[in-house]
């Protein structure tokens, strides 16, 4: 899912509202070079002076995540879901323990797999996703450092 200026037409197609808080949710997240936090997207229309408070703002986050408007993924160790657009462009990623950066890696070592499991359970697979712990290269350099 992309924008193109506006959501509405998207929204309309799943039968939400089209909200100017919706809409600038949404345009946070795509502005945004990786996945973000509730509270993150909540400062970022505080900047914008978009009044909403920050429960309006998970409750609006649910939602296009109910509709596959956005990917919600939790992060091991975060205590805090994350959200991006649902592009419907598949994505893994490199999350770092320490300091919770995520890179996203292109290409799949699943796609084989899922296949040959499908044609084995009967199991119609709509999807998966990848996350590989570890350190990033500013955390391991500065933990030799420590």
């Amino acid at each position: 899912m992309r924008d193109t200026g506006s959501y509405s037409e998207i929204l309309k197609r799943e039968g939400l509202k089209n909200t100017k808080h919706r809409n600038a949710i949404l345009k946070v997240i795509e502005n945004s070079d990786q996945p973000i936090d509730a509270e993150q997207i909540f400062f970022e229309l505080k900047k914008k002076d978009i009044a909403i408070n920050l429960s309006s703002v998970y409750r609006i986050l649910e939602s296009l995540v109910s509709k596959n408007l956005l990917i919600k993924s939790n992060i091991s160790g975060a205590n805090k879901a994350l959200y991006e657009l649902n592009c419907l462009k598949h994505t893994h990623y490199l999350i770092c323990s320490r300091c919770k950066k995520m890179f996203s890696v292109e290409g799949c070592p699943l796609e084989e797999y899922e296949k040959k499991l499908a044609a084995e359970t009967e199991f119609e697979i709509t999807g998966h996703k990848l996350e590989i712990y570890g350190l990033c290269k500013d955390c391991k350099q500065n933990n030799i450092a420590d």
